[in-house]
């Protein structure tokens, strides 16, 4: 509809990512993902919510995943069939599960991963005030990974707080406490990946009852070195542009 030009001139959704409500990869992956190919030649990849955790502090993510996902041997034949045809996973899961997905890299290194969310810091339940220090760790492996990408949501920490009764005083305010975190989730981030291998992400238009798009940008802008400030245009689009394979746009 975008394309059309119907609408005015803006283009949305040059890229498109499956996601899927139960397990995204099995024995019949391979056809699945041609369906959809030739459904829509915008398909990328496919992102999956597989955050899992033991502990009943913890809302697993709603596909219901079971607990080492990453490492089931059904998954993995699906897993393969994604490099095959030229597309990504996006990895969205806990913390803690960085391990697994660690695993997935190293056997599947063809395949282009990008890490959603950090690597999705918990700081509640047995992880109270422990988020922000294990995710980073965490991530570390990652760095070795070329074919491993990161991103972050516009909402950056604050997505769990705002509600659709937050103000964007409160939101701005959140982010802001987020970003006082040690370490600094943002700037750890791109200092580990560097900015080749890091891309914003927007949680928009849900984001909208808590903040805006200019304030979204934030989280990524907090006054880094001069070096970093050089650097930092990739971020909102060249990364995604390149790691996707989206065409530039007028």
């Amino acid at each position: 509809m975008s394309a059309s030009g119907r609408y005015g001139p803006t283009r949305v959704a040059a890229g498109i990512g499956r996601l899927s409500p139960t397990s995204p990869l099995g024995d019949t992956s391979g056809a699945v993902l041609d369906a959809h190919l030739a459904a829509s030649p915008r398909l990328r990849g496919i992102r999956h919510a597989a955050g899992w955790d033991a502990s009943e502090a913890i809302r697993n993510s709603h596909t219901n995943p079971p607990p080492g996902l990453l490492a089931d041997a059904r998954f993995r034949r699906g897993f393969a069939e994604l490099a095959r045809r030229g597309l990504t996973f996006d990895a969205w899961l806990y913390h803690p599960q960085l391990s697994e997905l660690t695993d997935l890299a190293r056997a599947f290194p063809d395949t282009t991963i990008v890490l959603d969310h950090f690597g999705g810091p918990l700081g509640i339940g047995p992880y109270q005030g422990a988020g922000r220090r294990s995710s980073p760790g965490g991530r570390a492996p990652f760095v070795r990974w070329p074919t491993v990408r990161t991103s972050w949501p516009s909402s950056a920490a604050s997505s769990c707080r705002s509600t659709a009764t937050a103000s964007q005083a409160r939101a701005a305010a959140d982010i802001h406490r987020a970003r006082r975190g040690h370490p600094r989730l943002v700037l750890h981030t791109i200092d580990c990946f560097g900015v080749a291998r890091c891309m914003f992400e927007s949680n928009f238009p849900v984001d909208k009852v808590s903040t805006s798009t200019a304030r979204s940008g934030t989280p990524s802008s907090s006054s880094p070195p001069a070096s970093r400030r050089r650097r930092r245009p990739p971020l909102f689009h060249d990364t995604a542009a390149r790691v996707y394979g989206l065409a530039p746009t007028s």
